[in-house]
């Protein structure tokens, strides 16, 4: 039985409030979806679901707006009324009633609707659990255009979860989202092209998609191009403009950007040599679980880098880190 990632069986795909949507005053917008207006009852659903566009968040005017468009075979609204029941936000969780939904949106054509008609049964949730047929949805989806369904066609097939692993049919799947705009299509398309895993390895056209993703601020492409241009990969090394990119990356809470930007304020490199902005940075990711960070920080208290020296302190995250598998922690640890 094919199997759909376990990681992909709880996304709630919807339609987000467009800013467009506030060109209209709230009192046009009810006024409109009083007067029957389904584009204005899905409207008011949206802004009671955000609470932006002149509402409060309001989850149950949220259900009752959409469903009166819905009911008018507004295909967004039922979609958007399916991952309310689904998640039971503003009505009695009610499974069968999501999938009901869904369907009627599916019907209508609307990919995001079939997107979690696949997940729904991926899991068992309020169908019969199929694997298969999930499959069968997602490519569905995805052969419509939909950009997200692309994205997750291709992670499945370069995992090799749900379908045998195939990097060229991955590669293929990154590569028509990206051509849509799709921010982390154009990310993974340029990880394929770095590794040369379902295309030929070509580090230029992986910095030129790793770019893009980068421009929109998708934080793994951030940490990406800092990645490339510290390893002089498609680009001139350069160690100045990586620091700049894990910057951005660690701003936005990428904990391996965070650490690399650690390592070269610790050492020097492409930024001024600062113990204290090292200890910072390190400390961020160390709290968050990572490895590696954890190891480096440990490591400064254990010298003295930036911080006042304190071996119980380094023992606390040398300790952390060796509980996670590192090496270099567990070795600290014995030699202490």
């Amino acid at each position: 039985m094919k199997k759909l990632p376990a990681t992909l069986l709880f996304i709630l795909f919807a339609f987000g409030v467009s800013p467009a949507l506030y060109a209209d005053s709230i009192e046009e917008v009810r006024k409109s979806a009083g007067q029957g207006d389904k584009a204005s009852q899905f409207s008011l659903g949206q802004r009671y679901e955000a609470g932006k566009g002149g509402v409060k968040r309001d989850l149950d005017m949220a259900a009752d707006w959409y469903r009166k468009a819905a009911l008018q075979g507004h295909k967004k609204a039922q979609t958007n009324l399916g991952n309310l029941y689904r998640s039971g936000r503003g009505v009695d969780q009610d499974y069968g009633e999501a999938m009901r939904w869904y369907r009627k949106a599916a019907d209508q054509g609307d990919t995001r609707a079939k997107i979690n008609i696949a997940m729904m049964y991926a899991s068992g949730q309020g169908v019969e659990k199929d694997e298969a047929e999930g499959l069968k949805w997602l490519q569905d989806a995805a052969a419509s255009g939909d950009a997200q369904a692309m994205v997750q066609l291709g992670g499945m097939y370069k995992s090799g979860k749900g379908v045998e692993k195939n990097y060229e049919m991955s590669t293929e799947w990154y590569r028509l989202a990206a051509a849509k705009g799709d921010t982390v299509a154009q990310h993974n398309l340029g990880l394929s092209y770095f590794t040369g895993k379902g295309t030929g390895k070509n580090y230029v056209e992986s910095v030129k998609w790793h770019r893009k993703s980068a421009a929109k601020g998708y934080p793994p492409a951030e940490y990406s191009m800092g990645l490339r241009y510290a390893g002089g990969n498609g680009v001139k090394q350069n160690y100045a403009e990586a620091a700049s990119w894990y910057q951005k990356a660690a701003k936005h809470g990428h904990r391996s950007a965070q650490n690399n930007l650690g390592i070269m304020y610790r050492k020097g490199q492409g930024v001024s040599q600062d113990y204290a902005a090292a200890l910072k940075w390190f400390r961020k990711a160390a709290e968050h679980g990572h490895a590696q960070a954890q190891y480096n920080l440990g490591n400064m208290y254990l010298k003295g880098e930036g911080v006042k020296q304190d071996r119980d302190a380094a023992r606390k995250w040398f300790t952390k880190a060796a509980d996670q598998g590192h090496k270099g922690s567990r070795k600290a640890l014995d030699s202490m």
